[in-house]
């Protein structure tokens, strides 16, 4: 695809930063990630049907 090509483009061309790799799996905020699981497990995720 020329460059002429993807200005004319109607669609949006995104580029994924590969260096971005070495961050899958880490945990930043543990501490945080743990409060939000507890919060989850006491309430529970939205019944999407009802959002409707």
């Amino acid at each position: 695809m020329e460059t002429k090509d993807l200005k004319e483009s109607k669609t949006s061309n995104i580029i994924v930063d590969k260096s971005l790799n070495k961050l899958r799996g880490k945990e930043y905020f543990p501490e945080k990630l743990k409060k939000m699981n507890e919060i989850l497990a006491k309430s529970g995720l939205p019944d999407l049907d009802k959002l409707k």
